[in-house]
Formats: C-alpha cells, sequence, structure tokens
C-alpha cells in the first residue's frame, strides 16, 4: 500500500495591492502564484497602476505565457467582482482595515481563501541601557521613511525611564530630514498620497493639544515652493500622547511619531499587547535579558531586536498577528506556498490476491 500527498495549484487567484507599495506587493503574490501552477488576477491601486503595468510588460517579455498574469483596474465594483467570481479561488490582499475586511468576508461568503494584511501600530522601546545612536537614527528612519505611509512604519516610540532625557536630541534629528518631491537627490521623504490623506494627517497631529497632548515637532505647515507648492506635504511630526488620545489609537499612515513614555519594560510590553495590533514591533538594547523577555512576552508578530523594521526575508514568512491580520495563512516563504496550493492525497494498493479473494471486507484499508 503507497500513501503519497501531492501540492497541485488552487487555480485562479488573485491579488488586490496597495497603493504604497505597487511594486513590491505584486512582487510577493506573482511569482509564488505562477510557480505554483495557478494564474493570477491583479488590480493594482486606481491610485498609482503604472507599476503593476510596468511589472506585466516585463513579465510578457521576460516569457510568461499569456493568460498566466491578468491585470485589472478599478475600484469598489471591481474588487466586489474579484470577491464574488467563482471561478476564483483565493485572494491576497495587503492595505488598509476597511477594505481588508470587506474583501475578507465578502470573499470567505463565497468560499474562497483569503489573506488579509490590514493596519499596524508598530512600537519601538528604547531602553535606558540601549545604543543612543543607533536607536535616535533608526527610529527617524523607520518613522518617517516612505512619509510614513508603509505599515511597517515605527509608528510609537516608548522611552523607558531614564532614556526619556533623549526626545529633545530625537526631534532635532527629525527637523534634519528633507521633504522634497522623493526623485530629488537629497530628498528623505516625499508627500502624502491625497489631499484627503493629508488633511486626516493634519487633523490628527492637531486632535493631540485638544486630548491634553505636547506637539514637540510640527509638520502641518510646511510649504514647498515651485513646482510643489500645491503637494500633499506634511513634514515629520512628533507628539507626545498618551495610549487613550487618537493619535495613538488610530493608524496615521504620515510622518507622525508618537511618542508615549513608560517607566519599565513590563509597563512598554502591557502597552504594546492593549493594542489592537500586531504586525511589527522593535526594542532598542544591549542587554540580552531585555532582548530575550521583549520577544518572549509581547504579543507582536514580527520582532526586530536593534532592528527598526523587521520584515522577514523571503524565505520567512510573514507573521504579523491580532487585527494586523485576516486569514488562516500568511504572506511568502513556506505560509505563501501552502497559501497557493490544496493537498491531494492518494492512497493505492496493488496486490496478486487480491483478483482471487472471494469474500468482501468491510473493514478499512489495512496494509495486511
Amino acid at each position: 500500500m503507497d500513501t503519497e500527498t501531492r501540492r497541485l495549484p488552487l487555480g485562479v487567484c488573485a491579488s488586490v495591492a496597495p497603493f504604497n507599495f505597487p511594486a513590491m506587493i505584486p512582487l510577493w503574490t506573482i511569482p509564488l502564484a505562477a510557480v505554483t501552477g495557478n494564474t493570477l488576477v491583479l488590480k493594482p491601486s486606481e491610485r498609482d497602476p503604472g507599476a503593476a503595468m510596468i511589472i506585466a510588460e516585463l513579465c510578457a517579455r521576460a516569457g510568461l505565457p499569456p493568460g498566466v498574469l491578468n491585470i485589472v483596474h478599478g475600484t469598489v465594483p471591481t474588487v466586489n467582482r474579484i470577491c464574488d467570481h467563482p471561478d476564483i479561488k483565493a485572494i491576497s490582499f495587503v492595505g488598509g482595515d476597511r477594505a481588508g475586511k470587506h474583501i475578507y468576508e465578502r470573499g470567505r461568503k463565497t468560499g474562497k481563501r483569503v489573506q488579509a494584511n490590514l493596519g499596524a501600530k508598530n512600537h519601538a522601546v528604547i531602553m535606558p541601557d540601549a545604543n543612543k545612536n543607533l536607536a535616535l537614527n533608526s527610529i527617524v528612519g523607520a518613522a518617517f521613511g516612505a512619509a510614513g505611509q508603509r505599515c511597517m512604519a515605527l509608528s510609537v516610540a516608548i522611552f523607558i525611564g531614564p532614556a526619556q532625557s533623549w526626545i529633545p536630541e530625537l526631534v532635532e534629528r527629525a527637523k534634519q530630514l528633507k521633504v522634497n518631491g522623493g526623485f530629488e537627490p537629497g530628498a528623505d521623504l516625499g508627500p502624502l498620497i491625497s489631499p484627503a490623506s493629508k488633511s486626516r494627517v493634519c487633523d490628527l497631529v492637531g486632535s493631540v493639544e485638544k486630548e491634553g497632548g505636547k506637539i514637540l515637532l510640527d509638520g502641518r505647515k510646511l510649504q514647498l515652493e515651485g513646482q510643489y507648492k500645491d503637494g500633499n506635504f506634511v513634514g515629520p511630526s512628533i507628539v507626545e500622547a498618551t495610549t487613550n488620545m487618537k493619535a495613538y489609537q488610530e493608524e496615521i499612515f504620515g510622518p507622525v511619531l508618537v511618542i508615549v513614555n513608560a517607566e519599565t519594560l513590563d509597563d512598554a510590553i502591557a502597552i504594546i499587547n492593549e493594542n489592537r495590533y500586531g504586525n511589527g514591533t522593535a526594542i532598542f538594547t544591549q542587554g540580552g535579558a531585555n532582548a530575550r523577555k521583549f520577544e518572549n512576552e509581547v504579543n507582536v508578530g514580527q520582532i526586530g531586536i536593534n532592528v527598526p523594521i523587521p520584515v522577514p526575508l523571503p524565505m520567512f514568512s510573514w507573521s504579523g498577528n491580532k487585527g494586523s491580520f485576516l486569514g488562516d495563512v500568511s504572506f511568502y516563504g513556506k505560509n505563501g506556498l501552502n497559501f497557493y496550493t490544496q493537498n491531494k492525497t492518494i492512497t493505492s494498493l496493488w496486490r496478486a490476491e487480491d483478483a482471487i479473494g472471494s469474500k468482501a471486507s468491510v473493514d478499512m484499508p489495512t496494509m495486511r
């Protein structure tokens, strides 16, 4: 008796990509869908669909057969069509909470396999024994890079005890960042994606003072000259808040760092674990005991130790948790292969005596 399990493709799969990584997310899904034998329907963000078209052209030039990768454009009606179409067996989504929950719930109703990476509120813990220069530079880069428009941005910094004296220097380093169109030499961050996004970010910064917090660095009035004078720019902003304030509770998705103070590492872990999101977190310390305690007790899927943005390498898998992920199987790595395949198990028996047996057996098949 032989038993074997084969991994087979699902068939037609779909990928709904966000505006902030218009090339990276398709490059998560296209290769894995293709190498596992599936075809893929890719819907890029309507705000910046050009990258997906370039990738599709490059795939065609590289010899990917026609029909393996298919690009569709549109907004909610297109997404709903993907969720409802009976031939689509799986959907991979990266983006915000509202769209992700809608796709997950609607796709699951039609029996689809769905993985949805949602919002985040990623905390950095700065211990008093940390390498100060590394910690401050890492936080500034991770908080304000890409104008804060990435799900792994460090958007909250928790300074422990004496490390709170480093906050003024953090503010000074953030002031040195250069805001421009994004392609100019020396530009550190560019604009937000839309006027609505700029308005929302500015409102959240302003809410801190209304709720009793402090604005340590205010980038709301940043004004560029020349061709970018009407752009959606917000400069690096740093606010000091408590965990019940709106700016802490919501994903800002802009160049805003929320500072929360705590006296001990236990206090910081409690703050992080109480937050509804669980995408990423980091600790800056030179103490192995602090690092080990943090990685064991914090309830977040991706953890950096002296690493500000702990995105897993491709041979590992994405592991965001809590309110940052919906689904059973996550992105890329081994999990990605599992997502785009289904198991088929075959049990076969070849015995000469079965050809002449005169009595039927009602037992389960066995090796005997």
